[in-house]
């Protein structure tokens, strides 16, 4: 969850309204974000 925070800067409150799937979809959102190829 911090990827996320930082990336996107949500705070926890936020993200506790996701789901696990969504988390782990925005998640690697963020990583292509963060570290593009």
């Amino acid at each position: 969850m911090a990827d996320l925070a930082l990336v996107f800067h949500w705070n926890p409150d936020y993200m506790d309204g996701l789901s696990l799937d969504e988390l782990a979809q925005w998640r690697e959102r963020a990583r292509v974000r963060f570290q593009p190829e």
